[in-house]
């Protein structure tokens, strides 16, 4: 039997001439035609779960018509949605994939899997876009844009994509680089006494490619050259229905560095962002993580780990792991509450003892890139009031002295415009994500 895409090509040739442009663009194109297996079944793959309902409500008897014409015999069109491919594409191996071998090491880290990412509604939509690049690198969302702060997951999808295509299309050349390592390849590749050469190797080592993953590309040199080359790089695999997936810890239009042209190209497919997760998701992440390394904790330790920790991923799973490693010292095999308020009595203590108002003060002037003198005067405009309300509750909450003292600090103020301030952020982090983020950012500086 004729090549399966090659089938699917000539069926789409003929739906298009039947359907809307609109109807064939959303839920036609999107297809992904999978095996035409030995009972005449045609297994194709849809986009999503509403995709697969809009099209056996509306086009799966056009399809099968279109397939008969094609093949000469009736075709039985089986419509799977992507949780029905993930499922299919374990348990099916064709010869194809069976005979391709990839003895090359893996460059991803194994943990990070689509199976090992706990989903919440801060990375719901990411995780379902970068499965469905998985899927169909060089379909719908190309190039994949997932920015947001660091430790919240961003590294663990662009591996997952990774370990998945290294699993079900070993025979897809995928590469996988910091940003970092992109430029200092091309930088080396320039200095070389055989320029020439060096740089054809380059731009065949990246340009010759089924996928490519960089990771934080706001690291991407303000230099001309190094900018052209990655536009050319990024061109030349877009018009090649090559995937592109990359990292940041900010949106193409806040990377200051960025050429216009590229930051019009980096939005020309799917941008979207991990926020920080909520709290069942942080508890639903430790639980995860407890599976995974044969940790075992009381239900109130993962509660307490997670109401303290909101900053990110990292920072909760390692605040776990001391207190795992707190109750096996001890001689427990379950860690209690009491292995956790002893490490966050002791972190809170060895932070209060580093730490200074002044310091404080030092560490948010150099975050919002103001002065000392901005900071704790009496200017009132709002890029000097929002820092000096922030450092005053970080203040109030780490070290705790009396708000007169606080007070001194900043110019004289009245205790009654401390306490204010103070609870003014104090609920600002409950409802403004913008505010929470500042302050959980400002802490990981003063943590470190």
């Amino acid at each position: 039997m004729q090549e399966i895409k090659d089938i699917w090509d000539k069926v789409l040739e003929k739906l298009e001439l039947k359907v809307s442009t609109v109807s064939f663009m959303l839920w036609i194109k999107t297809i992904k035609p999978l095996e035409i297996d030995e009972k005449d079944n045609f297994i194709l793959a849809a986009q999503s779960v509403s995709a697969k309902n809009q099209i056996l409500r509306n086009f799966v008897d056009m399809i099968g018509d279109c397939c008969f014409e094609i093949v000469g015999k009736p075709l039985k069109i089986v419509v799977l949605d992507q949780n029905e491919e993930l499922e299919y594409l374990k348990n099916t191996t064709s010869t194809e994939k069976s005979n391709v071998k990839n003895d090359e090491p893996n460059p991803f880290i194994k943990e990070f899997t689509f199976d090992n990412f706990v989903v919440g509604k801060s990375n719901q939509f990411v995780y379902t876009a970068a499965q469905a690049v998985a899927q169909n690198p060089g379909g719908s969302f190309n190039p994949l844009f997932i920015y947001g702060n660091s430790g919240l997951g961003k590294t663990h999808l662009m591996h997952a994509i990774g370990n998945y295509l290294r699993q079900y299309s070993p025979e897809l050349k995928v590469r996988c680089v910091p940003c970092e390592k992109f430029t200092g390849s091309y930088v080396t590749s320039l200095m070389s006494p055989s320029k020439n050469k060096s740089i054809m190797e380059f731009r065949e080592l990246y340009r010759n490619l089924d996928v490519l993953m960089i990771d934080d590309i706001h690291f991407l040199g303000r230099g001309k050259e190094i900018q052209e080359e990655f536009f050319n790089t990024f061109n030349e695999l877009v018009m090649n229905n090559k995937q592109i997936i990359m990292t940041s810890d900010r949106p193409p239009k806040e990377i200051a560095t960025l050429e216009d042209r590229l930051r019009t190209r980096f939005s020309s497919g799917l941008i979207h962002d991990i926020s920080q997760p909520d709290l069942e998701t942080r508890i639903a992440i430790l639980r995860k993580k407890c599976q995974l390394e044969k940790y075992f904790a009381e239900d109130e330790v993962l509660e307490t780990i997670a109401e303290h920790i909101d900053s990110n991923v990292r920072e909760l799973i390692g605040k776990l792991r001391e207190v795992h490693l707190s109750a096996k010292i001890s001689g427990r095999s379950v860690a209690t509450l009491e292995d956790c308020k002893e490490i966050f009595e002791n972190a809170q203590e060895e932070l209060k003892n580093e730490l200074t108002s002044e310091k404080i003060i030092d560490v948010i002037c150099d975050y919002f890139n103001i002065s000392n003198n901005d900071i704790t005067g009496k200017k009132k405009n709002k890029e000097f009031v929002e820092p000096r309300m922030i450092a005053i509750y970080l203040i109030c909450e780490i070290l705790s002295p009396p708000l007169q003292e606080i007070g001194k600090l900043f110019g004289g103020k009245h205790h009654t415009t401390i306490s204010h301030a103070r609870d003014k952020i104090s609920e600002d982090i409950k409802h403004n994500k913008k505010t929470q983020t500042l302050v959980n950012e400002i802490k990981n500086l003063l943590a470190n």
